[in-house]
């Protein structure tokens, strides 16, 4: 079991590199798409000839595209994303200072969705029909249709502004005061955890149902094995795959929705940085951003496959 796991980790690995260098090439493209020139754009208003010229050899806009991509790739490597073209900061500092701030909100959401999630696809899963099934299924839809920026402002009205429970805006620091960094990650979280508990619980409870209604597990009934002992011994156990892929899921999805719900709550994170960037037009921010958020994702997914390899043989042998 463990061999055949190392080989398929090891094999896993290896599609991982070319999954992230294709990742920087369509980062990197994305400065082609912008319409107009970059230089007279950078240059301001009523630019000279000469002064376009010289902000094109300063950012090597004046060489071919493949040149700028493979200089611009030598220095990731490096871990140098350039410069923000409006402070002058490095882009690493940014990303270093801003990422942590997004990470205690993306991991807050995903605590409170699988704590949500996961007890009512059990309950919906033991009762299927019942009217706790037909509840839960009102709720995921409207849990699921409901955007998270708009319950984002909903949360801030009600619970920041009218009661006064939480902060309205702004981050903490771990490292500065657990308490209130967990404050400011309350509504941010709860607004984006309501679409991953609604995920979460309808697929946990279509796959359990399936489970449970399964002939070895009558079979298990049969026997006289409690139902308790059938739900957490076997239902949950073989049901986690499930679980992990939708886990996954819910993790890519929390790193773009993150970016809307930070601009609302003014969180110093990822969001706060790239957005204003993209305005401005501050690409090596943005570049940075997006492959930052690139190389997170594939990284996580490869984790979550590792783990769904490790728990179901058939993944490591196939």
């Amino acid at each position: 079991m463990t061999g055949s796991w190392l080989k398929w980790a090891r094999r896993r690995a290896l599609l991982v590199a070319p999954v992230i260098l294709l990742a920087t090439f369509i980062v990197f493209g994305l400065l082609e798409l912008v319409p107009g020139d970059l230089a007279v754009t950078l240059a301001g208003e009523a630019p000279s000839p000469e002064r376009i010229a010289e902000i094109r050899a300063t950012y090597g806009f004046d060489k071919p595209f493949l040149v700028q991509y493979l200089n611009w790739l030598g220095n990731v490597v490096q871990g140098d994303l350039s410069r923000s073209l409006l402070s002058g900061e490095p882009v690493v500092n940014s990303i270093l200072n801003r990422l942590p701030n997004t990470l205690i909100v993306i991991f807050g959401a995903l605590t409170l969705s699988l704590a949500m999630g996961i007890p009512l696809g059990v309950a919906a899963a033991v009762r299927p029909g019942s009217r706790i099934d037909q509840a839960l299924a009102t709720a995921v839809s409207l849990g699921v249709a409901l955007p998270s920026f708009w319950l984002a402002m909903i949360l801030v009205s009600i619970f920041a502004l009218g009661l006064n429970w939480f902060p309205a805006t702004g981050m903490v620091r771990l490292s500065t005061s657990i308490p209130e960094a967990i404050s400011h990650a309350v509504l941010p979280s709860v607004a984006l955890s309501v679409a991953g508990a609604a995920t979460i619980a309808r697929q946990l409870r279509s796959a359990l149902v399936e489970i449970l209604s399964s002939q070895y597990v009558r079979t298990l009934r049969a026997k006289g094995l409690s139902p308790g002992a059938i739900l957490w011994q076997h239902g949950l156990k073989n049901a986690s795959v499930t679980l992990l892929t939708v886990i996954g899921l819910q993790v890519n999805r929390l790193f773009s929705a993150t970016v809307v719900v930070e601009v609302v709550f003014a969180i110093p994170g990822m969001g706060g940085l790239v957005v204003p960037a993209a305005l401005a037009k501050d690409f090596p921010v943005v570049q940075g951003v997006v492959l930052t958020m690139a190389i997170l994702n594939v990284t996580i997914n490869f984790i979550i496959d590792g783990l769904i390899a490790y728990l179901d043989p058939r993944v490591a042998l196939s």
